[in-house]
């Protein structure tokens, strides 16, 4: 995986800066890296690859020779998130793969991550620990539990320095509650709650009860022949804990305001770009289908991803983009050969910096920078499927002709 970086403010040029993991020619279908995600002061990298596995890597302190470089990212912790299952009622096997990764705002020593497969949510602690206590009463240095009639004199533990030992352990288990795959988490500002999202339904959780969920947006029809769209990617928003968004498979975008229901069926915005019906194919519905949508951090405007193209929407004007971006424009002639070998299905993501002035999307070397957003923001604050029911794919990055099929991610730091 490459980790790139700028400059600095207002530059457009990134370059890869370092190479995370082994380089060798061999490699595994489970070593794939399937998601990445930046811890909201930078510092920490997490990445969940297809094998169930969540790699977290640490910036080392910047250089004191070279106080304008960043430090490099070195391996933090590792661990085993999740493991293959198998559902006996429905004959389905549910992989390992980690769909998602979000952390949670760092409230004191330890960090919380959530990570998620297709079905099961796992809230993870990391924790540091560089002293261990000896000199206990019941037992000797080596666990073993002594004789309580031996015991003459009482004894204070104290505390001992260790090599540092990072520790990760599950605090909660959030299952059982979705039908279909989970393609997006997201942690709500009142840092109490999260949505999950699957093809058809939003649910709402609180962090610490595991065993319920509110469904908040249900666009399941009575009779599945009905069906028409599915539910790509949701949000929260930054900082209106009530507001949250999704994304479907035919292009547009919804905003819901919790305060007006307890289920979001009626959206308070819609967000919709009018065909050019000159510009319509056999393919128009499949490449305006939305596979990601992201606030920027001021809450004021959103950035979007389809197949071909970025764009960005201000929340006060739902008609059209402020900016959109052609990203695959020479795949528009290929779209066709692209059908054919299912490509035309993959999904693509896509991220604001820091400051909410550069954009990225994982396309190799597709790095813009928003002349719209060059107005002063509110607030700068520093953070860090598509075939209809059951031909729906999830796929990272492919090139054109197939041969190389690893999910490719890049991701800004943020400031």
């Amino acid at each position: 995986m490459l980790v790139c970086q700028g400059p600095g403010i207002g530059s457009v040029t990134h370059k890869s800066t370092w190479a995370l993991g082994a380089r060798t020619k061999k490699w595994l279908l489970a070593d794939v890296i399937s998601t990445v995600e930046f811890s909201h002061s930078g510092d920490l990298l997490a990445t969940g690859d297809k094998g169930g596995r969540v790699v977290i890597f640490q910036r080392e302190q910047e250089n004191k020779s070279r106080p304008h470089s960043r430090g490099e990212y070195n391996v933090y912790s590792t661990f085993q998130s999740h493991e293959p299952e198998f559902d006996y009622l429905k004959s389905l096997e549910i992989e390992e793969k980690i769909n998602k990764i979000r952390w949670l705002p760092q409230q004191g020593a330890a960090r919380f991550l959530l990570s998620t497969n297709d079905k099961t949510i796992k809230l993870w602690k990391i924790s540091e620990r560089d002293k261990r206590a000896e000199g206990y009463n019941l037992k000797d240095e080596d666990g073993r539990l002594r004789d309580p009639l031996r015991i003459t004199a009482l004894r204070v533990p104290i505390l001992k320095p260790m090599d540092l030992m990072v520790e990760a352990s599950p605090r909660r288990i959030f299952a059982n509650a979705h039908t279909y795959h989970i393609n997006s988490i997201s942690v709500n500002s009142d840092h109490e709650t999260y949505l999950s999202a699957d093809d058809l339904r939003i649910n709402l959780w609180h962090l610490e009860i595991t065993d319920r969920s509110f469904n908040i947006v249900d666009i399941k029809p009575a009779n599945m022949e009905e069906l028409t769209e599915v539910i790509t990617a949701a949000e929260f928003h930054p900082h209106q804990c009530n507001v949250l968004v999704y994304s479907s498979s035919k292009g547009t975008i919804r905003l819901c305001d919790m305060r007006s229901s307890a289920l979001c069926d009626r959206h308070s915005k819609f967000f919709e770009e009018p065909e050019d019906p000159s510009s319509r194919s056999f393919f128009s519905e499949i490449i305006s289908s939305v596979s990601d949508v992201k606030f920027s951090h001021s809450g004021r405007y959103m950035m979007t991803r389809d197949y071909l193209s970025v764009k960005v929407w201000d929340l006060n004007m739902e008609s059209r983009p402020v900016e959109t971006h052609q990203v695959h424009e020479y795949l528009r002639s290929k779209l066709c050969s692209l059908y054919e070998n299912d490509c035309i299905f993959d999904k693509f993501e896509c991220c604001w910096n820091g400051s909410d002035r550069n954009g990225t999307s994982d396309t190799p070397g597709k790095v813009w920078k928003e002349p719209y957003l060059q107005l002063p923001l509110r607030k700068k604050i520093p953070r860090s499927s598509n075939r209809i029911a059951a031909e729906k794919v999830t796929r990272g990055l492919k090139c054109a002709s197939n041969s190389l099929q690893l999910d490719t991610y890049v991701l800004l730091k943020p400031s």
